[in-house]
This record gives C-alpha cells, sequence and structure tokens, in this order.
C-alpha cells in the first residue's frame, strides 16, 4: 500500500521539492499475471456481503457506527488560521494533467474526496467516505461502491456513480501515474442507483479493492461545463480556474506561484462523519511559496508561517536554539516517532547503463561511501544508515533467514543469490583512516574483477581502455553537501566523477526518462502493508516504463517472484516473511548505495495550537488534520505576521 496517508499538511505543498525524489507515490503498476486467489479482505457486514471498511490483514478495528477515531477529539474547536512554507511554485489547478510544475496529488485530501479514508492508527484499513458501504467479490475479481445520498459537491449537486465513472476514465487514459496505478482495473460501470463497480483483470489481488477506494472523485457536470469565458473545460489541459470539489475546503483565493488559501466549507457534507469528526478544524490553511530553501528558513522566523518540518540536521542542530522565540517557548521545537512507515533512501545507480551492471562494481561504490564520517560532520549524528530497503519496520530482514521467509526462499532458490541463505546483508563501515584504506582496496579488488584496472591514476576498462565515469544528478545545491565528500573518496580509486545540479522540473523529467548515471538522492517510502507498488518500485515490467519509480532500472526474475509472494500473502505472518525475502535478494544484489534515514519527523511550531491527548500511531503529529487553533496559546505566543 501507499507509504502514508496524505495528511491536510501535505495537502497544502502544490510542489514540495523535498518529495521530488520519492516522485509519485501514486504509481503502482501491476504487472501480468496472478498467483491463485487470496483470502477477501476484512469488514464484512453480516447478511448481504457489504462492508463499511476494508482491511488488508485482518479485521478493521473500528466496527461499524463507529463515531470517531481515537487520535481525533471530536469536541476540537473550529477556527483560526495555519500557515505552511512550501518551496517551489505552482501553475495549475488541474489533478488529470498534473505533473513536473503542480504536484496536485498533494491537494486531493483539500478539496476532493475519496471513496474511501485511511484510518491512522491501524495498517492498511480503510473506512468509507464517499462510500457508505463496500463489496468486494469473494475472489476479488471485482469491488461494488455503494455512495452515500447525501454526498455533495459544493455547488450542491450530488456526487453520482456517474462521477466516479469519469473520474476513473479521464484520470486512466490522461494521467500515466494513474494509468500505471489502475493498470489492472479494466472497467468502472454503473450498477444502481447509487452503484459503480471496478472490474479487475486479475483475481486474487488483495489490494485492488482498496486502491480503488483512493480514486479522487471529480465532478463531471463541471468538467463538461464552460469555464467564465464561454470556453467547455478541458480535463486534458493545466488550468488555474479555481476547481469545484466535495472535501472539507475549498480553494477561495491564490496568487498563482506564491500563495494559495483553502477556506473550510462551514456546510461541507461529511462534517459530521465518523471519519471526520475531531478533523479539519482550522477556518483557513494557507501555503506561502519560497524558491530558495535559506530564505524559508528565515521567513520561519519572522512569523511568516506556523509550521516547518527540518529535513536538513545542520539546520535542526544549529539554526533555531539561538533564535529568541525558541528560548521563550514561542517556538516549539518537537520531534515525532513515525512508526507508520520504513524508508529506502540512496544513491540511485542506472542498471540501464552497462558500466553499472555488474554487482561487484555497484558493491564498490558502496564500499567507498563513507558514512559514518559524513554522519559526524555534516548530519551531527542525527541518522542511521539505511540497512534494509524497509528501514525502520519490522519487514527488515536481519541475520540469516529461517522458519517462513526460509521456507518463501527456498521456493525461488533457482533465481536468487546464493548468498542469501549463508551471508546477513551489511554495509561496509569506515568512519577510520584504517577503514577507509581497506575498504578503497577491496573496491579496486571488485573493479579489477570486473573487467576494470587502474592505468595513471585512473580506472578504465581493461578491454577498450576507456576510463570510468560517472555523473551525479541533484535538484538543487544540497547535492554538493553529500556528493562532493563522496566524489573524494571515488577519486582516489581512478574514478572521474561530476555532479550536475538542474532546476526541479529538469531533474523530474531526466528522472522519469532515466537520463542520468546516477540520483544523488532517491527514497521509497515503505508502508506496514507492502503490495503492489513494489512491482513499480522494483519490478521488471516498469523498468522502461517512463515515469515509474523504478529507477535503478532493475530486472530480476527473483525479485519479480518475490514481489508477487508479497502482494497473495494470505496473513500477516506470510507477508513479514515474504517482505523480509524480498528485502534480503534486493541487498544481496547491491542494486543501490544506502544512504541514511531516521525514524523521526523534527518539527517546529509556533506554539499556537491545541492537539488531541492521543496521537495517531502511524500519522506521526497528524498535525493539521487533528489539531486545532489555541486562542490561549496564541495570545501568549503573539499574532502571527
Amino acid at each position: 500500500m501507499i507509504a502514508r496517508p496524505l495528511t491536510r499538511r501535505a495537502a497544502l505543498a502544490v510542489l514540495s521539492l523535498a518529495a521530488l525524489p520519492a516522485g509519485a507515490q501514486m504509481a503502482r503498476a501491476q504487472a501480468q499475471g496472478a498467483p491463485p486467489a487470496g483470502g477477501a479482505p476484512a469488514g464484512r457486514v453480516p447478511g448481504d456481503g457489504w462492508r463499511h471498511g476494508l482491511s488488508l490483514l485482518g479485521e478493521p478495528k473500528y466496527p461499524a457506527g463507529f463515531t470517531h477515531f481515537d487520535y481525533a477529539n471530536p469536541d476540537a474547536p473550529k477556527g483560526g488560521l495555519v500557515r505552511f512554507g512550501s518551496q517551489g511554485s505552482f501553475d495549475n489547478f488541474n489533478l488529470v494533467v498534473a505533473g513536473v510544475k503542480g504536484d496536485l496529488e498533494s491537494q486531493i485530501p483539500l478539496i476532493y474526496d475519496t471513496l474511501l479514508a485511511q484510518a491512522q492508527d491501524e495498517p492498511s484499513t480503510y473506512y468509507g467516505l464517499l462510500a457508505e458501504a463496500v463489496r468486494p467479490a469473494e475472489d476479488l475479481s471485482s469491488v461494488t461502491y455503494r455512495l452515500r445520498p447525501e454526498a455533495r459537491w459544493h455547488d450542491g449537486k450530488p456526487v453520482t456513480p456517474d462521477d466516479v465513472v469519469f473520474s476513473f476514465e479521464v484520470l486512466k487514459e490522461n494521467s500515466p501515474q494513474y494509468a500505471a496505478y489502475y493498470h489492472n482495473v479494466t472497467k468502472a460501470e454503473v450498477t444502481g442507483p447509487r452503484e459503480v463497480r471496478f472490474t479487475f483483470s486479475e483475481t486474487g489481488n488483495r489490494e485492488l479493492p482498496q486502491i480503488v477506494g483512493q480514486l479522487p472523485v471529480l465532478p463531471k457536470h463541471w468538467w463538461q461545463g464552460k469555464d467564465a469565458s464561454g470556453k467547455t473545460r478541458n480535463p486534458t489541459e493545466t488550468t488555474l480556474e479555481i476547481p469545484l470539489g466535495s472535501g472539507p475546503y475549498r480553494l477561495a483565493r491564490f496568487d498563482a506561484g506564491r500563495t494559495a488559501t483553502y477556506e473550510r466549507v462551514p456546510d461541507y457534507w461529511g462534517r459530521d462523519l465518523a471519519v471526520n469528526r475531531g478533523a479539519n478544524n482550522f477556518d483557513t490553511q494557507r501555503a506561502e511559496y519560497f524558491r530558495d530553501a535559506t530564505v524559508m528558513i528565515e521567513a520561519f522566523k519572522a512569523d511568516q508561517f506556523d509550521w516547518r518540518t527540518e529535513n536538513i540536521a545542520r539546520n535542526w542542530a544549529t539554526a533555531y536554539d539561538g533564535f529568541p522565540a525558541v528560548r521563550e517557548g514561542r517556538i516549539v521545537k518537537e520531534e515525532f516517532p513515525q512508526a507508520g512507515m520504513g524508508m529506502m533512501q540512496a544513491f540511485t545507480l542506472n542498471l540501464r547503463r552497462k558500466k553499472f551492471a555488474d554487482a561487484r562494481v555497484r558493491r564498490a561504490f558502496n564500499l567507498a561511501f563513507d558514512f559514518e564520517e559524513m554522519n559526524r560532520t555534516l548530519f551531527y549524528g542525527l541518522y542511521s544508515r539505511v540497512d534494509s530497503y524497509f528501514f525502520g519496520t519490522e519487514l527488515a530482514s536481519s541475520g540469516l533467514p529461517e522458519g517462513r521467509e526460509r521456507a518463501i526462499l527456498e521456493s525461488v532458490k533457482d533465481k536468487v543469490p546464493e548468498s542469501v541463505f549463508t551471508t546477513p546483508y551489511r554495509n561496509p563501515v569506515n568512519g577510520s583512516a584504517e577503514a577507509v584504506r581497506a575498504n578503497l582496496r577491496e573496491a579496486v579488488r571488485l573493479f579489477q574483477e570486473a573487467g576494470y584496472e587502474i592505468r595513471g591514476n585512473q580506472m578504465v576498462e581493461k578491454a577498450s581502455g576507456q576510463p570510468f565515469t560517472v555523473e551525479f544528478l541533484g535538484y538543487d545545491n544540497s547535492a554538493e553537501r553529500i556528493v562532493l565528500p563522496y566524489r573524494a573518496a571515488l577519486e582516489r580509486i581512478g574514478l572521474k566523477v561530476s555532479l550536475r545540479v538542474v532546476d526541479p522540473a529538469q531533474y523530474q523529467n531526466l528522472a522519469r526518462s532515466f537520463d542520468f548515471d546516477a540520483l544523488a538522492l532517491s527514497s521509497w517510502p515503505e508502508s506496514l502493508s507492502p503490495g503492489n507498488e513494489q512491482r513499480d518500485f522494483w519490478g521488471t515490467a516498469s523498468a522502461d516504463r517512463p515515469g515509474s519509480r523504478n529507477l535503478a532500472g532493475i530486472k530480476d526474475p527473483g525479485v519479480d517472484a518475490l514481489i508477487d509472494k508479497v502482494i497473495y500473502a494470505g496473513d500477516r505472518e506470510e507477508l513479514v516473511a515474504a517482505t523480509r525475502a524480498l528485502d534480503r535478494v534486493l541487498l544481496a544484489h547491491n542494486f543501490v548505495v544506502p544512504q541514511w534515514s531516521s525514524n523521526v519527523s523534527r518539527t517546529l511550531r509556533w506554539n499556537r495550537f491545541g492537539r488531541p491527548a492521543v496521537l495517531p500511531k502511524y500519522g506521526a503529529s497528524g498535525f493539521p488534520t487533528t489539531w486545532w487553533y489555541d486562542q490561549a496559546l496564541a495570545a501568549k505566543t503573539g499574532v502571527a505576521r
């Protein structure tokens, strides 16, 4: 499943540079061919097969008729303003063609409701939002949704099954991301006055009923109508016309590329639903856009926006502690655990290029990476080395495979490296002069085994005499801080290394078309219930599909087989075992050079906000979805400027 639920905070970022390496998390290409059918998702309503919610494995935590999520305060006060800073810009409000210059995916939770809403205190479980009930076929060959009769667009017209079908068809036809995401959804059709059925190309895929529940539903009548100039709207064109939605907020006004203001809809049709009680408490949410990261920090200090997630260790360690508002408690620094997700973050080597095809070369790149020194000098010791594609979760492999995991690996023994049974994966450890020399010597040895040699202090291919060159691609100047020390180490073993920093739009175009040697930073967020997205991350079918998340270009039959084991796991124990087996095989091939990560989200906020006594277990802070404006705190902190 998707690595984390879209929060209201994420919804304010029309273009987030921090998210660029991760790309569109919605991309989940479905490969053809399915193993035998597994069990249907849980959450059955006795009697007629309709369910109030869906859980991939096990029963939903909340029963039919529940009143609110445990992490929401149903009596939370409404009102006030919350402001966010976002680096980048925007020039489009059309979700269908959102892309390089407008990450409209992040606006979905504010403007558009979906069929289901995800709970943030249980893994991969969804409850009805636009849909009051859902009924998967027993063999999971289809799923039917029944819409709520009270669901309304902001213009008062009802949300209909025709809107759902229109949304599915227009998104799948015109958006490469959604075309991949819904690859195995062959048809959407109206089957009753408030019912729509999605038919799948395969049976037994336990995620498909849920992922169609994530469909953003668009207003068919609005898109087929005319704009203020009398022109019929075209869903294949970009537009800055304010869209019509059905969600808790509407886009009230904007200054293109600079600011966007969302206002809570007072008569929002879904305000009293259990999934919404205690949520959407701010009257106004506003996003301010900045071109420069340093300017953003100064703008936050100047009280130009309220909440900041700090992803740069140096800033967290040094940029705020001397600031008076921090010392006085008017700005709060707080870390929140990220229990609901794992992470692979890495230097990504492009296996489509011959020079990276040999696993020994890729391992040599890892040997040359001195994480320990970088963590000490650049990151203030705040990070840990990533040693799993599911780092930070129970899904991460360790030691040697045992029990059910070993049995799964034995079933694909002819397709996976023998080392997965005999040798635990370990990153090389540097950090001292002796360790660095030893690891660089081993890197040279691996290059030599792979057909290279050093001539005149330069690593060259023995057969052709061509020097080994590598160009790292980055999208902002922070890439220099991490690539330049790495370059120095690689140059010590004879490689010719360069760094090219381009603007975010060009970076995304180059990454989408796989036109690079190596990416300076890529990340793949992972949920606690991985599934179909693994095909898009690592599957052969996605390796040459432009825009996929298989940035490395992995084509491996063992990986493909284990991805299917993950997707069709019948219970939680099998899912964990299959995911660990997949993790182990991915690591054994040294497809990427793992970087660093942290299991906490580091945040700063102007102290104007209250929050529930219980935070969502898998939703980090839960801000701003279930927080609220606190008049007393705001009076002490000062009026927002």
